[in-house]
């Protein structure tokens, strides 16, 4: 922090006439709190409208709302170019560690290997650091075992020194290695260095996984070493393709023809993310590695830009192509591309591939990643945080270790069912989940229509919550977390069930909240889109103003207005030059007494935890529901038919399976089932065919 730092934002109003004074040049921008401590780092083509779109609203990221709070500074670095601006945002990011900037771990504790050309005799050696000397490192490696044994197949078949330069440079006689065959001893006798040359190229070839050139290369050189009656050294090269075939199996091969390329895989459970990158050589999947992040709460996006940048800054060797899961913005994969080129020497390409084996291998990164989520995760103690960052943001009274969600289906009120299911620890708990038929306030509601989702859930949450209180059964034991899909209605409603039945919210009882699905709207949000409600209103109304009761009573529904404003606005839309603005509305919790909804930002493991709660729920209404749907259907489509029975009607199901088979049929089919005359059949084909 400067000496004497002070806090140039002190409200939000502060924050425009800062973004004012910024320059449109590209540069890095650092955002410092209240404090003086640095929260983000950020890079940009130009440096004012970047920094004016975290205030436009429009800024998915997770942390974007808290700035305006939580700012204090933004200072600016202007350089040359984007390249320049990446590699500096680089560097900050890694000596100011900041808050809600991707952070790659170090993999320094990893093995990696080393070969240096540009020595006299070079060796192959393990090291832990990756240095920019000129030299070709292969790795990291998370198995030391395996690497080790990788070299020690490599000295047994392509014999480069193993002594250090020291011993090199002082050794009177040859060592072990030579008596064993494993050295050619440059240290005391003569070698030839092409040979030896030759060597070094075969173990870079061997250990960059381009096996196809080095096989064909070494058939060529012992041929010719066997028709010149070399041979033992013809055996030599024998041996060393043995070697390549038998202690380095190929893993995958992938059709990528002779480039080599990195992809990135990507799985994330809220704050939780696990990243993969697979090295793919010459079309052959030589190597992986797993990077974990908890509690992040940037994009995806944003995520896998930064893990490149992290990753990328001293990388052992950088391919050809790198594919990922989802596609950079040009701002942020050109200057990536520019930098990858002088680091490699040539082009190198980001590409998101859409279709192909290239798909398909981003597809296995993406397997890889979710394989070590599930292996090294803690699900104890990722299940905890989540429970309790979920109690605090909510405001609950006690830790919701059981949760229970409620959901209605129905198609315009025809067979409506509720679901109830049940999380415990974070968990699905499905042995608990449960199944309700509406039965309606005249007890009817599966022959009638029941279209009114208020009144179901205000009679599931009855019938639930008086079940829980009447029976000492620890299947039906009240939850700690009542989740309703739905909105303020919705919960009124159930608070009032709760109310009734005497069971108290928050403390000494259960706590509740309703959770409102994301919907992007056409309508426009606060006062905007009330006035833009309201003038749709009376247009429709003086449209309207001769039609009949019926009509009057199907625009008066509720929610009618705004489905018909956003169906008129889609349509305004295709048949103009210019698409509708559309407005997103997040997902929001409501919680009883309170005004306004909690919004969970997005990426965060409580959100996340949440719409599987509510998804879960409505998976198992919708499922329950088509099941009494198809059951309905076709009950009503036989017992309707007179002189049609349970015997006949199984009759005919079990001679022409389907209700279409049956429809389609004709008089003289029908009668061929057993129990069917033809006046019966004239009568199901009547019936059917009308």
């Amino acid at each position: 922090m400067p000496q004497g730092w002070q806090p140039k934002i002190a409200t939000r109003d502060d924050i425009e006439p800062l973004i004012d004074r910024l320059p449109l040049s590209p540069g890095v921008y650092v955002m410092r709190d209240r404090e003086g401590h640095v929260v983000y780092v950020g890079k940009a083509r130009k440096l004012k409208q970047r920094v004016r779109q975290y205030f436009s609203g429009n800024d998915p990221r997770y942390f974007v709302p808290l700035l305006s709070d939580l700012l204090g500074d933004i200072e600016t670095l202007v350089v040359g170019s984007d390249k320049e601006a990446l590699l500096l945002e680089n560097n900050l990011i890694k000596e100011y560690r900041p808050r809600f900037n991707f952070r790659l771990r170090d993999d320094k504790q990893y093995l990696v290997m080393r070969l240096d050309p540009a020595t006299a005799w070079p060796r192959l050696e393990l090291v832990r650091n990756i240095e920019a000397d000129g030299a070709r490192y292969w790795g990291p490696y998370h198995s030391a075992g395996n690497v080790r044994a990788t070299l020690r197949v490599i000295h047994r078949h392509f014999q480069l020194r193993t002594c250090s330069d020291h011993v090199l440079n002082h050794r009177k006689r040859p060592c072990l290695q030579y008596q064993i065959g494993r050295c050619p001893a440059p240290c005391v006798y003569e070698v030839d260095p092409d040979e030896y040359a030759d060597q070094v190229r075969d173990v870079e070839r061997f250990l960059s996984g381009r096996r196809s050139d080095l096989t064909r290369d070494l058939h060529d050189r012992m041929r010719a070493a066997s028709q010149a009656l070399e041979y033992e050294r013809a055996a030599k090269l024998r041996d060393q393709l043995k070697a390549i075939e038998t202690s380095l199996a190929r893993q995958q091969v992938v059709n990528t023809g002779e480039i080599d390329l990195d992809c990135v895989g990507l799985y994330r459970e809220g704050g939780l993310v696990e990243l993969a990158i697979l090295h793919v050589r010459a079309g052959e999947l030589i190597g992986r590695q797993t990077f974990s992040e908890r509690e992040m709460e940037l994009s995806d996006v944003r995520v896998v830009h930064d893990f490149l940048r992290a990753y990328y800054e001293a990388p052992p060797f950088v391919p050809d192509e790198i594919l990922l899961p989802l596609a950079l913005d040009d701002d942020d994969r050109e200057p990536l591309e520019a930098l990858l080129r002088e680091r490699r020497g040539k082009r190198v390409a980001i590409k998101c591939p859409q279709r192909g084996d290239r798909k398909t291998l981003v597809s296995l990164a993406n397997k890889n990643a979710a394989s070590s989520f599930v292996t090294r995760r803690d699900r104890r103690r990722d299940t905890s945080s989540a429970l309790t960052q979920l109690q605090r943001r909510l405001r609950l009274s006690r830790l919701p270790a059981h949760i229970e969600c409620f959901d209605i289906s129905h198609i315009q009120g025809q067979d409506p069912v509720a679901s109830m299911v049940v999380f415990r620890d974070g968990a699905p708990d499905k042995p608990r989940y449960r199944s309700f038929k509406i039965r309606g306030e005249d007890g009817n509601a599966q022959q009638a229509r029941q279209n009114d989702d208020f009144a179901s859930m205000e009679e599931v949450l009855t019938r639930r919550l008086r079940r829980g209180l009447e029976q000492d059964d620890d299947g039906w034991a009240l939850p700690d977390l009542i989740v309703i899909d739905g909105g303020k209605g919705q919960l009124s409603r159930v608070a009032r069930v709760m109310e009734d039945l005497g069971i108290e919210l928050g403390a000494g009882g259960i706590d509740l909240v309703a959770l409102a699905k994301e919907r992007a709207s056409q309508l426009g949000s606060g006062r905007r889109g009330l006035r833009n409600l309201k003038k749709f209103r009376a247009a429709k109304a003086s449209e309207n103003a001769g039609s009949s009761t019926q009509d009057e009573a199907s625009s008066n529904a509720p929610g009618q207005t705004l489905r018909d404003y956003e169906v008129a606005a889609v349509q305004a839309s295709e048949q103009a030059s210019t698409p509708a603005t559309t407005t997103t509305r997040p997902e929001r919790v409501f919680t009883p007494g309170a005004k306004d909804p909690i919004v969970l930002k997005n990426g965060t493991s409580e959100l996340y935890l949440m719409t599987q709660i509510r998804d879960e729920a409505h998976r198992f209404a919708i499922t329950h529901h088509r099941k009494r749907r198809g059951k309905r259907a076709l009950r009503s489509a036989l017992d309707e038919i007179p002189g049609v029975g349970p015997s006949i009607k199984r009759a005919l199901l079990s001679h022409f399976k389907t209700i279409a088979a049956i429809k389609s049929a004709d008089v003289s089919s029908l009668q061929q089932v057993r129990g069917v005359g033809p006046l019966l059949a004239e009568s199901v084909h009547a019936h059917l065919g009308s």
